[in-house]
């Protein structure tokens, strides 16, 4: 006894923290910083501390009308998580030079209605006989308090369940996730995309005499499936510990290898029914064209000749019917663009090891007047032209560098929305506001083709290139169209003015439920058979144009439509892991970017660093994968590295919203346009 009254005497207090206002709720030392002490507090605050000074180092501001409860500090994504008694999650970034940034915040509430309607529709798609398992507990799961308090937070270990690809970052070992306590059930949170892995009502055991917890906390060791819960009731003396299987939870309510049968890359041949063969099966049952008349019609007879004392006119007297000629503007020598193909930088490779392209190198004014522009994109196979749609209805052509004077090309009469390059770089596709859709020559800067309303019922929202420029790819209203098309190269100045072009409609394929498609992608570089639309009621659709049929499809893909998905496609100077070709990317307004496998259809990260509540702003991925860009609202460019859920680095120079981004193919740059009218090239430093 003497000796332990001896030991307590001679233990003091190192410091003393004040600063609250309030009571104190939680505190925990900073894992690789342990002289740092983070605080949560009712007053509705978080903050830093030095313990060896005794200072403080940051204080929050309030962040929410309700006090904080839980406090959990993460080493792996150097994020520091709070929860709050309305059912709020608030994550922070630790990492050195974030400045405590927010890097989102989460409605706990919202996210279990979310998962609980993503694994009933997973339900549907599954056989009878295995839906009656879990089918007890979602039913009850809809039946959630107004507020969810969350009453503690522990790490959860999920690294040999929920799998991620292994590329550009991105990986099983590297994702955390956590346990979230609450008043009503007990919730696996994913650090890495802010989507619940997996919910357990209390409400769902019936022996147990607790459903509506005061207190809650859990334990789980790495590696370990299984975890303890000690639950403590809010309305008596009772205290409840649980034995949770972790595995079993998982898999109950995850997907049952949803899209594990899907890969960008092609598994198989091309079928004989597919509509991507009807090159091969159309052409072969075309006779060529004949080289010269039948023997009866061209032989020539001796007739006597007759001279006619009246002469028919030719009519160049009288005004022309049609227009015969038309001037061609913004010419350019033919030997300027073949020297620049030979001797361009398709020679070398992009490196991949580069640092990101963050210095402003050129800025470029779009028109005089005010001209927005809405979207811009390099050409994919030589990454020596950047083509931009603007808002007074024209498209122009830059060289990589910017330099010179842009090919011009008019004749829209509304915004051009959309703009996409050929693989070999010699033809642009538009689609504007007016309704049509327009094929240019880069080399002539002529129109070459144009579709109007009378082809398509609904307006074109998204076009492109496809199958290695073998198809047109565009989404009209809910249909998903495949058009071949014919372009006559002859160089006969003479008769120019006969159209020879032609376009023919070959296969039409709508979505589930016939909801209206607002963007599309499919990969043009290879030969690929799939293709990723959105529709507007937010689900995420895969078709499959070997077989001509959709091939999965995943609900509430975000809070909002997605108005843009864009695929890690790579490039032509650069080769990736055939698995990072599986990854993808979708926006939507307020909702952030999230990155996506296809084989799994799994969300594995959310990017919420930019600010994007109203205008759809595009991404970009870049050729070496690392990277995703985005434009803001802020007047800024984003860039995220694939390995953290917060931002890297953020590009200044426009003076209105930033509304596309465009990595080039073949050198670290990147293009920004905006609406000021402005285009900005941004390169490596170094």
């Amino acid at each position: 006894m003497n000796a332990d009254r001896k030991c307590f005497k001679s233990r003091s207090i190192l410091a003393e923290l004040e600063g609250h206002r309030g009571h104190v709720t939680a505190a925990e030392f900073c894992p690789w910083q342990t002289h740092i002490i983070i605080s949560v507090s009712e007053d509705r605050s978080f903050k830093v501390w030095d313990h060896h000074v005794g200072s403080l180092i940051y204080n929050s501001p309030v962040l929410t009308a309700f006090p904080l409860l839980s406090l959990l500090i993460d080493a792996k994504s150097r994020q520091l998580v709070t929860g709050c008694a309305n059912g709020q999650l608030w994550i922070f970034s630790l990492v050195e030079g974030h400045h405590f940034r927010c890097v989102t915040r989460v409605s706990l509430k919202k996210k279990s209605e979310s998962f609980s309607r993503r694994v009933e529709s997973r339900l549907c798609c599954l056989p009878e006989e295995s839906q009656h398992p879990c089918t007890h507990g979602l039913e009850k799961g809809d039946e959630v308090e107004a507020s969810l308090p969350v009453l503690g937070l522990a790490p959860c270990d999920l690294s040999a369940i929920v799998s991620a690809p292994c590329v550009c970052g991105l990986s099983s070992e590297t994702t955390s996730c956590l346990w979230i306590g609450s008043s009503a059930g007990l919730f696996i949170f994913n650090l890495a995309n802010f989507e619940l892995e997996a919910v357990l009502h209390y409400r769902d055991f019936r022996s147990l005499s607790i459903h509506v917890a005061g207190s809650c906390a859990v334990m789980s060791k790495a590696n370990d499936d299984k975890a303890i819960c000690l639950l403590t009731s809010l309305f008596g003396r009772k205290i409840v510990m649980l034995e949770i299987r972790v595995a079993a939870l998982v898999r109950s309510q995850q997907g049952h290898d949803a899209g594990r049968h899907l890969s960008v890359l092609p598994r198989t041949c091309v079928g004989p029914t597919s509509p991507l063969c009807f090159t091969t099966a159309k052409e072969s049952k075309t006779p060529p064209a004949p080289q010269r008349q039948s023997a009866g019609r061209s032989t020539v007879k001796d007739q006597p000749l007759v001279f006619h004392t009246k002469v028919r006119s030719s009519g160049y007297a009288s005004a022309p019917h049609v227009t015969m000629f038309s001037p061609k503007a913004n010419t350019r020598k033919r030997g300027d663009h073949s020297s620049r193909c030979r001797d361009g930088p398709r020679s070398k490779e992009y490196p991949l090891e580069s640092s990101p392209p963050t210095k402003l190198y050129k800025q470029r004014v779009l028109a005089h007047g005010p001209a927005a522009a809405h979207c811009v994109q390099y050409s994919a196979g030589d990454g020596q032209w950047l083509a931009c749609g603007l808002a007074n209805h024209l498209l122009l052509a830059f060289r990589a560098d910017l330099s010179g004077t842009p090919t011009v090309f008019s004749g829209h009469d509304g915004a051009v929305s959309t703009v996409c390059w050929s693989h070999d770089s010699r033809w642009l596709l538009s689609a504007s506001q007016d309704g049509t859709l327009r094929l240019w020559s880069l080399r002539r800067a002529e129109l070459a083709l144009c579709l109007g309303k009378d082809v398509f019922s609904k307006p074109v929202r998204s076009a492109q290139f496809y199958y290695v420029d073998t198809f047109v790819l565009l989404s009209s209203g809910p249909e998903l169209q495949l058009l071949k098309y014919h372009i006559d190269t002859c160089k006969d100045e003479i008769q120019r003015y006969k159209q020879k072009n032609r376009c023919k409609r070959v296969f039409r394929l709508p979505t589930t439920g016939r909801t209206e498609i607002t963007s599309l992608s499919a990969v043009n570089d290879f030969y690929s058979y799939l293709v990723l639309t959105a529709g507007r009621n937010r689900t995420l659709e895969v078709f499959d144009l070997n077989a001509g049929r959709s091939a999965a499809m995943t609900v509430e893909v975000h809070s909002r439509p997605v108005h843009q998905i864009c695929q890690n496609k790579g490039s032509s100077f650069t080769t990736q892991q055939h698995e990072a070709y599986n990854l993808f990317a979708t926006t939507a307004s307020g909702d952030g970017i999230k990155l996506w496998d296809l084989r799994t259809l799994r969300c594995e990260r959310l990017f919420e660093g930019h600010p994007n509540h109203g205008y759809p702003c595009g991404i970009a991925f870049s050729p070496c994968g690392r990277y995703v860009a985005s434009g803001a609202e802020d007047r800024h460019a984003y860039m995220y590295d694939l390995g953290s859920s917060t931002f890297s680095h953020r590009l200044a120079g426009h003076t209105d919203t930033v509304t596309s981004v465009a990595f080039s193919p073949a050198a670290p740059q990147l293009a920004s346009a905006a609406l000021d009218g402005r285009l900005q090239l941004f390169v490596a430093d170094g």
